[in-house]
């Protein structure tokens, strides 16, 4: 049997409702898994739970950046076996124009959200050993970029915070990963494209030898980081930018 199959593995998917949160669930749930998916839209989450494969799949709608939903969240998700953290946003603010608002906005659903989840996950004991972490981060973490300074700090001190669960957890076989992707066709993709030009973007997308992601090239990254194919790596960034970084082509 193929290593890369979920099942009888419960995951917990966050930011469900749209783009690659949405894609990702989808996909892991046919790959045989049971699926938990969160997110902050009741409509948008529940067109992705009718799409998902299998019949013990859980919807839970909540806002992570709200302590009491969270709180209330973790006290209804079963046992896990992975975690796909896939809650974001963007936000391009110039360095003079930061504010504490605006700070807090960013960080509290990219970082501090995901780690408040994670730090009840694992006070609750609802994560399984030998279970799989997986953190949806982006190359703009160590490849920022102008306007970009909070989107590209709060997925740098994700990729920090991956490391060290992955050494406090590795005596249960919990492993951590994240993966850094570069631009993916999401609603993020059309938001981006609308606070610039087009003619921008296009020239933007010449610079990818293999063309622009899509949502599923990123999901097939976090099965193989769910399922035991990846059971030695922990720690680490997978990087999936169609070959952006490598430079003129």
């Amino acid at each position: 049997m193929t290593p890369f199959h979920l099942n009888n593995k419960t995951i917990l998917v966050t930011g469900a409702s749209s783009g690659i949160g949405r894609q990702a669930a989808i996909g892991i749930s046919a790959m045989g898994a049971n699926v938990v998916i969160t997110g902050r839209d009741k409509n948008r989450l529940n067109d992705t739970f009718l799409n998902l494969k299998g019949n013990n799949n859980i919807q839970l709608t909540s806002d992570f950046t709200i302590e009491e939903e969270l709180i209330s969240l973790v006290k209804k998700i079963p046992q896990l076996d992975g975690v796909f953290n896939c809650a974001g946003i963007v936000k391009p603010f110039p360095i003079k124009f930061i504010s504490a608002q605006v700070l807090s906005e960013v960080f509290d659903v990219n970082f501090n959200a995901q780690v408040l989840l994670m730090s009840h996950l694992f006070r609750s004991k609802k994560i399984n050993k030998n279970a799989s972490i997986v953190f949806s981060s982006s190359i703009a973490a160590t490849h920022p970029y102008k306007g970009g300074a909070l989107y590209s700090s709060s997925k740098a001190a994700l990729e920090t915070y991956s490391k060290v669960i992955a050494l406090e957890f590795s005596n249960v076989g919990i492993r951590s990963n994240c993966i850094a992707s570069a631009m993916v066709k999401t609603p993020m993709y059309d938001t981006a494209e609308h606070q610039g030009t087009k003619e921008r973007m296009d020239e933007h997308i010449k610079k990818y030898p293999l063309g622009v992601g899509l949502p599923s090239d990123v999901t097939n990254a976090v099965i193989y980081l769910l399922s035991d194919a990846s059971r030695w790596m922990t720690g680490q960034t997978i990087t999936l930018d169609g070959g952006f970084l490598l430079g003129d082509f």
